[in-house]
């Protein structure tokens, strides 16, 4: 079912547009040219974007880019880059299908996977984020040594992810079934606050491209 559209989404929208990145397509190959930082990270399904903004606030050298489908959601992300003010950080509204038209071989330094949708059918497997179809792009975009962050309260989805990361040739650096075992660890998602909350184990796994 298609959402509605969110009142005023194009005022919004049109406030924020110095952190949108409308045409992805041309800044491929030209993304640290483009923009004066050492590295380029990409998280795909931001969300509202509480880890997006945190992570860019955190890393002031990096410059984060932010996919997200849903353009209600990703507003929220861009109203709370703009008000930090932020400028090391940009947001795609696309899928993250077409990465390879965004960013060019060896561009990319790191890639977050925050709670993606588990499609948990078996016939939707393809569309999992971390099905070896996707963990292809990943690994052309990403530099050698590059790494990959994957996090999600989905058991079965988990266990899915960490054989095809082995077979797509992703190295393990580490994981872990209970992210915050000992207590918060690191920056969380809003998804992941709340799950947090309600006591859930947080996955989470790293990965480096060789």
């Amino acid at each position: 079912m298609r959402l509605r559209k969110k009142p005023n989404l194009d005022v919004r929208m049109e406030k924020c547009a110095h952190l949108l990145a409308a045409e992805p397509e041309r800044l491929c190959g030209r993304w640290l040219s483009e923009f004066p930082y050492g590295e380029l990270h990409i998280e795909l399904g931001c969300g509202k974007g509480l880890f997006t903004f945190q992570t860019a606030k955190s890393s002031p050298d990096v410059l984060v880019a932010a996919l997200e489908k849903s353009a209600n959601a990703m507003i929220i992300a861009l109203e709370r880059a703009a008000a930090e003010n932020l400028r090391n950080v940009r947001f795609i509204n696309a899928l993250a299908d077409n990465l390879s038209v965004y960013f060019a071989p060896g561009e990319v330094s790191r890639v977050y996977i925050n709670f993606c949708d588990p499609w948990p059918s078996n016939r939707h497997a393809r569309r999992r984020l971390t099905h070896r179809r996707f963990l292809d792009l990943y690994a052309r975009i990403l530099r050698p040594g590059g790494e990959l962050f994957f996090k999600t309260d989905n058991r079965a989805l988990f266990d899915f992810s960490l054989r095809e990361f082995e077979r797509g040739g992703f190295s393990l650096i580490d994981s872990t079934l209970d992210l915050h075992k000992n207590g918060p660890a690191g920056i969380m998602t809003d998804y992941e606050m709340k799950f947090h909350s309600q006591g859930l184990p947080i996955c989470s796994a790293r990965y480096a491209r060789y």
